[in-house]
């Protein structure tokens, strides 16, 4: 039997606004996967530990700071660069600073340029795997630890690459006891 006229287009419709729905949900993840992989976007990698290589060959790492237009914090790098053995394991630290007269939650994004450095810079510890609460008027110095892996110089465009600038940007975020305040609020009992 064959579907025939306007069932068959209804079904169609049905079947691509589907398919192009399912693509939509999962291209977020899939594209986060990609850059995890590859290093596209200048997303970088993550270690438990330092290099076990360490290379005569050195290159510059630039450090940068910037913050959404709503996050009320001062944010900056305590150094402007450093020049480091690729595989040399580096410590930076950025400092932020609450002057506001309320506790501020924050979350770091980062990313890594040129991109091609992206996949061979590899972060051991970092503020930006969590998220960061500043009580008013409190001023914080928060590390990176890091090494540039030696598997760049083999790589055919990040072999080139003599400076690599590393960037966050801070974005607020609700304090996790709001955030909870907010939610036990809505599910009291109203007698």
């Amino acid at each position: 039997m064959a579907i025939s006229g306007p069932k068959k287009t209804v079904l169609t419709t049905v079947g691509v606004v589907t398919v192009m729905a399912s693509l939509g949900f999962a291209s977020v993840p899939l594209y986060d996967l990609f850059c995890r992989v590859t290093g596209f976007g200048g997303v970088t990698q993550e270690a438990d530990a330092a290099s076990d290589e360490i290379l005569d060959e050195t290159i510059k790492v630039r450090f940068d700071a910037s913050l959404d237009r709503n996050m009320p914090w001062e944010f900056k790098p305590m150094q402007r660069e450093m020049e480091l053995r690729i595989g040399e394991t580096g410590l930076a630290f950025y400092e932020a600073y609450n002057p506001t007269d309320r506790p501020v939650a924050g979350s770091a994004s980062y990313n890594v340029y040129p991109y091609e450095a992206g996949g061979f810079f590899t972060k051991i510890d970092c503020f930006c795997f969590e998220e960061q609460v500043l009580q008013p008027g409190e001023r914080v110095e928060m590390p990176v630890t890091f090494y540039v892996d030696p598997e760049m110089v083999e790589d055919r465009d990040a072999k080139y690459v003599q400076t690599i600038t590393l960037g966050y940007t801070f974005y607020e975020i609700d304090l996790p006891d709001r955030q909870a305040a907010l939610e036990t609020d809505g599910t009291k009992d109203v007698n």
